[in-house]
């Protein structure tokens, strides 16, 4: 997984003005597209076309610095339009090319990404793998931007949003691993970039063959394989770290690799007032 975290990287610099084919590379090194977008967002803090929309940037500051005609560069970097261009540039750099180009600045490098693997060993991860059959999850959806780091005051004002006596009706209604009210996660981007949207589920596991109350929504879950990564501590911050070292230590150091679905957190344990808690982490994995 590194050796193609690093060989995309090159190949964003050989096409800086070109469509970059991640697909095929993930088809090169033996694994998936969803899996290199979710590695290379969770361990650069930024989705693939950010990064490319960076480096892009940068090296296009050089052109509009050395005075070539601006749409010239914008279609040289895949912009119709000088407009379209213009957007892009101030996005990255906080000024519009003609700022730049008449006060040489302000511009914001990205420097080229060169992905590392180091190995500490100082540290388990509490981790199984769990093989389970078709299931539902059940309860109540909203759609909710995503937040990497700290409480997402969407998803607290949906479930504050539902009376006390509703989250133990669903508590009883689950009746399969994993056990307990679920935190869930459904159709997430696979670039995983922040602010983008996701359907969030308040709810519990239940069989296929489970009668659901109409008034619940439902995600179908297929047969497979999931590691679960269980962690205790300060909430949300010690289930944060874990997430994000099961993409800096984990995957790189064992045979599985993402697959698309769910994700889901079950507390197993939490204070009172949440701030602290044991759970787990259940991620949907197949064989790499």
């Amino acid at each position: 997984m590194i050796a193609a975290l690093n060989r995309l990287v090159e190949l964003v610099e050989e096409h800086l003005d070109e469509e970059i084919d991640v697909a095929g590379l993930a088809s090169e090194f033996g694994t998936t597209e969803y899996h290199v977008r979710r590695m290379f967002s969770s361990l650069a803090g930024m989705p693939v076309s950010e990064y490319i929309r960076r480096r892009r940037m940068t090296v296009a500051a050089a052109e509009v610095l050395g005075g070539g005609e601006l749409l010239g560069i914008a279609v040289r970097f895949g912009y119709g339009s000088t407009e379209a261009f213009g957007r892009a540039f101030r996005a990255v750099h906080g000024a519009g090319p003609g700022d730049v180009r008449r006060d040489g600045g302000p511009l914001r490098t990205q420097p080229q990404l060169r992905f590392r693997l180091t190995v500490e060993g100082n540290t388990t991860m509490d981790t199984r793998i769990a093989e389970r059959p078709a299931f539902l999850l059940v309860g109540h959806a909203a759609r909710v931007p995503l937040i990497h780091q700290g409480p997402n005051p969407h998803i607290q004002a949906h479930i504050a949003a539902l009376p006390p006596e509703e989250h133990q009706r669903l508590k009883a209604l689950g009746d399969t691993e994993p056990a307990g009210l679920l935190q869930v996660s459904a159709d997430v981007d696979p670039d995983y970039a922040e602010g983008s949207e996701l359907t969030y589920l308040h709810g519990v596991a239940v069989a296929t063959e489970t009668a659901v109350p109409e008034e619940l929504d439902v995600i179908e879950v297929p047969d497979g394989a999931w590691a679960v990564f269980r962690s205790s501590g300060a909430y949300p911050d010690e289930l944060q770290a874990t997430w994000a070292a099961t993409a800096a230590d984990w995957f790189p150091s064992n045979p599985w690799r993402l697959r698309p679905g769910p994700s889901m957190v079950a507390v197993l344990e939490r204070a009172d007032d949440f701030s602290t808690a044991t759970t787990e982490l259940w991620l949907p994995v197949e064989r790499g």
